[in-house]
């Protein structure tokens, strides 16, 4: 229920910019392990991408217990004074800042492979198993409690998409320029700078979760789950869970889209093209894309047209761009970028609206059992993103070794012709099983979510 104290302030432009600087804090690590440390771990500690890649991978089963856990702990927990699910912010900021910056310790690239791979192992455990999921859960879950409010939620998701487009301009505009240095001719990247870069980000994320902790109010009251935990109770209704299976799959393959661009851009610009500027030209484009198309529009077109209906249209546009892009093959690093970001414009939107469609299937959960379970939905769902992640990673890292990639390979003619069909093929084929996914699974439609809403206001009309 909505806390009915009359001094609690109104939601309004304050929680929004709270909201945005809490993505902006898990992006400055997220987006800098999706982007950079593939090509930090194989370029300058000399780790085989196909290593890397199965660590990412592995990690996800040790988040198959960790997430759903902290998804528990935060449902069984009682609100304190500054609410359920913020505290967890100022707990934890600190730890998941240090984490990431440890991953990026170019000092020990001169270790005994065995030492540098034990190393990355433990560090990126430790940041993305561990603490980036105790912070992470809470503030995903945490809208619902802001406000009760169905269209203030999908501001909230917007705002949340601005804070990780501003991360994420940040990280790919300003990390190139700083990041790469020539080498006999080849745009190679620095191990220091990367450690030093890396420190930086740590400590801007520290400030983001703090601002959100300060900015944001928790109105709307949810008590703790106080139901014995039935183990095959809940797998059973997640399993059956179809707007959780589908919201799950197409955000799996929409990462697999997206990280797959962001990942190969640290190889086909500088590989390829030879031309870390037009990187940098690629993040700053695809920001501008977010804010000034997705993030004004999403919220007026998901509205008028239903967040599934629009994210399903936007998403093949897309693929189809880097089917295009594919064919013609284009010379110029800054037509490719053109093509960039024709296509940021089609994940864009889905993007924008995500973060909504969660708070959409917790809703139709609630409908179909009875319980409102936000910080196991969302946990499982925060799973999937990791995974998506994961194998966005570990499928980069094993393509690159089937082409012949190795820091020796490079700059072989032939690698970098297949750098360049990847950079496409992966990304098409993404955001192509991303509208599928949402046509043929994901059931709730503009319809459907009114229909859900209207539900919801009824019942707690009559507590």
């Amino acid at each position: 229920m909505a806390k009915s104290n009359d001094s609690v302030r109104p939601f309004g432009m304050r929680d929004k910019l709270g909201y945005m600087f809490g993505d902006f804090g898990n992006d400055f690590t997220f987006i800098l392990s999706s982007s950079f440390m593939l090509k930090f771990y194989t370029d300058v500690m000399g780790i085989s991408p196909g290593v890397v890649g199965m660590l990412m991978m592995a990690a996800r089963f040790v988040d198959a217990v960790t997430d759903v856990t902290m998804g528990q702990i935060v449902d069984r927990t009682s609100p304190s004074k500054d609410g359920k699910f913020k505290p967890w912010l100022k707990r934890m900021c600190g730890p998941v800042a240090i984490s990431s910056f440890l991953i990026y310790q170019s000092g020990f690239a001169n270790m005994a492979y065995g030492f540098k791979v034990l190393w990355m192992v433990i560090t990126y455990i430790l940041w993305g198993s561990v603490f980036y999921t105790t912070i992470n859960i809470p503030y995903g879950s945490m809208a619902s409690a802001i406000s009760a409010d169905p269209e203030d939620r999908a501001r909230l998701s917007t705002w949340r998409t601005i804070g990780a487009t501003l991360a994420g301009l940040v990280i790919g505009v300003g990390t190139p320029v700083v990041a790469y240095e020539v080498v006999d001719g080849n745009t190679v990247l620095s191990g220091p700078r990367m450690t030093v870069i890396a420190g930086v980000f740590s400590a801007l994320a520290i400030v983001c979760y703090l601002l959100c902790f300060h900015l944001v109010q928790e109105r709307v009251e949810v008590k703790a789950n106080n139901r014995k935990l039935d183990a095959g109770r809940l797998l059973k209704s997640l399993a059956v869970n179809r707007s959780l299976l589908g919201i799950i799959a197409a955000a799996v393959l929409l990462l697999l889209g997206m990280l797959g661009m962001q990942g190969m851009a640290g190889y086909v610009y500088p590989n390829y093209y030879g031309s870390a500027p037009a990187q940098s030209a690629s993040a700053l484009v695809g920001s501008i894309v977010m804010l000034v198309i997705c993030a004004p529009l999403a919220s007026k077109l998901s509205a008028k047209f239903g967040k599934k209906e629009l994210s399903m249209v936007s998403c093949a546009f897309g693929a189809a761009v880097y089917v295009v892009c594919l064919f013609l093959n284009p010379q110029n690093p800054y037509v490719y970028v053109g093509f960039y970001a024709l296509a940021y414009v089609g994940l864009g939107f889905f993007n924008t609206v995500i973060w909504a469609m969660i708070t959409d299937v917790i809703d139709d959960a609630e409908v179909k059992n009875g319980v409102r379970e936000d910080g196991t939905i969302y946990s499982v769902y925060s799973f999937a993103r990791k995974l998506g992640q994961a194998l966005s990673s570990g499928m980069i890292g094993a393509l690159l070794g089937m082409i012949g990639y190795t820091p020796d390979t490079a700059f072989d003619p032939g690698v970098t012709k297949g750098i360049f069909n990847l950079s496409c093929i992966i990304p098409a084929a993404g955001l192509g099983a991303v509208a599928l996914t949402l046509f043929f699974i994901y059931p709730l439609s503009k319809k459907r979510v009114e229909e859900n809403v209207a539900i919801l206001e009824r019942r707690r009309s009559e507590v």
